[in-house]
Formats: structure tokens, C-alpha cells, sequence
């Protein structure tokens, strides 16, 4: 996040875009770093379990990081352009679940989204608190189609 800790509410949604897979982008990245025949080989994939080619769900997960990061950047960049000195994010500790709960296929558009659903102030390192972050991407049908839920560092004003 790009406020203070202080200034993050739990329950707060924080939007991060949409995204439309294409075919060729889902299997540019999936030879790459997934090539298994469901996410490559729209021929093969017809007599997978889905049907058809999908978008690897590491593809899924990568895409609204992205979103995230830049989302969250652009608002940094609001908050300086209003006179405002944004909050310090710092990295995550790590995930408590990553759920992929349907396909993801090409002409799909996700919108993903962030959502706080808890914080605390950091036990192990002075100055910091920690939030308790779900992303999620919904499809143009309003399909949950990915949930992560995890960790991550923010500074606390003035410290």
C-alpha cells in the first residue's frame, strides 16, 4: 500500500484494473514457464479437463501482481501530485492461500482487486505493521476465478 499504516481500514477495497487474456499471450508465457499442453496446444487442450486452452494459473496470479504493483504506484504518485507524502510498503512474508477457482480463457477479461482484511503492528520489526491482504479476479460473467490471501509489510507514520 502507498498510505501509512494508520490511514488503511480493514475491509478497505483498493481496485487494481482488468486484464484480457489473449490467446497468444497465454501461450507466449506459458511456453515459457508453464508448457504443459492445456496452456500451449489449443488442439491437445480440447481433450483436457477444461475443454480448452487456459491461461496457467501462475499467469493468473502474475498478472494482478502486476496490476497491483502499478496500481499502487499510480496512487503514490496521485498523493505527491496532492501535496501528500505517501506511505512506505515494504515486502511480504508470504501467503496463507492461492485458490484457482475456474479456468481463465483466452478472450477472458479479469478485474482484480485488493482487499485488507486485517492488520496488526509488527511484532518482529520496530516501526512496521503488517496487513493481512486478499487479491482476487473476478471474469466478465462475475466468476471469482482466483484468490490469493497474504501478507505484507507497511511503515507506520513517523517511525
Amino acid at each position: 500500500m502507498t498510505r501509512w499504516f494508520e490511514d488503511i481500514n480493514e475491509g478497505e477495497v483498493f481496485p487494481l484494473g482488468d486484464h484480457t487474456f489473449t490467446r497468444d499471450a497465454i501461450i507466449a508465457y506459458a511456453k515459457i514457464y508453464d508448457p504443459q499442453y492445456l496452456h500451449i496446444d489449443p488442439e491437445a487442450a480440447k481433450l483436457g479437463p477444461f475443454g480448452g486452452l487456459v491461461a496457467s494459473g501462475a499467469q493468473t496470479a502474475m498478472v494482478g501482481q502486476r496490476l497491483m504493483v502499478d496500481a499502487l504506484f499510480a496512487e503514490a504518485d496521485r498523493l505527491r501530485a496532492a501535496g501528500q507524502e505517501p506511505g512506505v510498503g515494504g515486502p511480504s512474508p508470504g501467503g496463507e492461500k492461492i485458490e484457482f477457482k475456474a479456468p481463465v480463457r483466452p478472450g477472458d477479461t479479469l478485474t482484480y482487486s485488493l482487499t485488507t482484511l486485517g492488520k496488526r503492528v509488527s511484532n518482529s520489526i520496530p516501526g512496521w505493521g503488517v496487513l493481512s491482504n486478499e487479491i482476487t479476479a473476478i471474469n466478465q460473467q462475475g466468476e471469482l476465478v482466483y484468490r490469493a490471501v497474504f501478507a505484507s509489510f507497511l511503515k507506520l507514520r513517523g517511525a
